[in-house]
């Protein structure tokens, strides 16, 4: 059986990397990884690659940085000509990014079936364009893989068959666990930033909606400015947020108040995270990161995917509407007891569950062609002989 996997962000490095480590597992199956280049620095990319052992990828696209609609036509066009080249007997897509949708694209029109890691996440806001991304791949795909029962109630409530949704947890909490052991045991950045545990807040921001923004932007300077006058932030700053705060002449009065950071690896962020005392962030995936550790966090958005972090006390919404709003839900989070001790996301061992499923599901001669074929629920877990 030969998958083939795409990927081309930050995030879905780190969910394949525990998937293609328990198809790995499987005898019988081979994985065949396309990286897109979304991600074409060597530190949002490769680094990522080494440090979670992730497979070569087959195909490096190299398709690099441009508007929605010119990338992701670019790797439509790229991922079409590979999928011609190796005839997998199914896609493995993850997440929301635009290689999320050139992938599912391209494989819904060359009839291959295609399995989505992460769906039925939903903000309601299509504004977003990673929620028209990742609503396009689950009526796409063949197999929809649901980190939650609120996403499994999405799906259902869009029409989505109950026989292709699988509850299996969230593979980034196996990947919390795993990688958070080896973090522990490798990573200097504490050390080499100075830093002292529960003595700084992580801050974070990349999305369109904030950095496309000048006045939301303005607004979550201001605030992360005026919190690091009473404890410490730190800033690992994504290159495209970087290159709008230089636009914006907003990056130099940062530099003196804040501790701005390059881009790190996966090991020496889940280091930061572990650690901090509290994480500022407007990502889906640090939102979680944050949770499985344990540090409080405030997301810089109207509204989270992940809904159910608000209600158990782990997660504050802070719309950048004033520095004074963002500030103030900052103190809270600061204050605030511990949020309620749940595990919404699985039992860690995700990633087994999906590798079964697939290989049940798709392996030649275990389907019938055709978009409302049935698809076998399979099994759970499973164990490397």
């Amino acid at each position: 059986m030969k998958i083939a996997t795409i990927v081309g962000a930050r995030p879905q490095f780190v969910k394949a990397a525990v998937v293609s480590r328990a198809l790995q597992c499987l005898d019988g199956v081979r994985e065949i990884v396309i990286h897109t280049g979304q991600h074409y620095d060597f530190r949002m990319s490769e680094i990522f690659f080494r440090e979670l052992d992730i497979p070569e990828p087959a195909y490096h696209l190299g398709v690099g940085s441009a508007p929605h609609g010119a990338q992701t036509g670019r790797m439509l066009e790229a991922i079409e000509g590979v999928l011609v080249n190796e005839s997998p007997d199914c896609t493995l897509i993850y997440g929301d990014t635009n290689s999320t949708l050139a992938g599912t694209l391209a494989a819904a029109k060359m009839h291959i079936p295609t399995a989505h890691v992460e769906s039925g996440l939903r903000s309601f806001n299509r504004r977003m364009p990673e929620e028209i991304n990742r609503i396009v791949a689950d009526r796409l795909a063949d197999l929809l893989f649901a980190p939650t029962q609120v996403a499994v109630d999405n799906l259902l409530a869009e029409g989505i068959r109950a026989e292709s949704i699988h509850q299996v947890g969230d593979v980034m909490y196996d990947a919390a666990l795993f990688y958070g052991d080896k973090a522990q045991r490798t990573s200097c950045v504490l050390e080499t930033l100075g830093l002292e545990p529960r003595a700084y807040v992580l801050a974070t921001f990349h999305r369109a909606e904030n950095t496309d923004n000048p006045l939301c932007l303005r607004i979550i300077c201001a605030a992360l400015t005026q919190a690091a006058s009473e404890l410490a932030v730190v800033l690992p700053l994504h290159p495209r947020s970087r290159a709008v705060l230089e636009r914006e002449r907003l990056f130099d009065s940062l530099t003196g108040c804040l501790q701005i950071i390059e881009p790190i690896g996966y090991l020496d962020m889940l280091m930061l995270e572990k650690n901090a005392r509290l994480i500022v962030t407007d990502s889906g995936g640090v939102q979680k990161e944050a949770f499985f550790y344990r540090i409080p966090c405030v997301t810089l958005r109207h509204e989270t995917e992940w809904i159910e972090l608000v209600e158990l006390g782990w997660n504050r919404l802070a719309p950048p509407v004033s520095a004074h709003a963002v500030l103030r839900i900052v103190h809270e989070a600061l204050k605030a007891p511990p949020g309620a001790d749940a595990t919404p996301y699985g039992d860690g061992h995700c990633a087994e569950g999906v590798a079964r499923i697939l290989r049940e599901s798709f392996a030649p001669g275990t389907l019938t062609t055709g978009p409302s074929r049935p698809v076998p629920r399979g099994k759970l877990a499973v164990q490397c002989a």
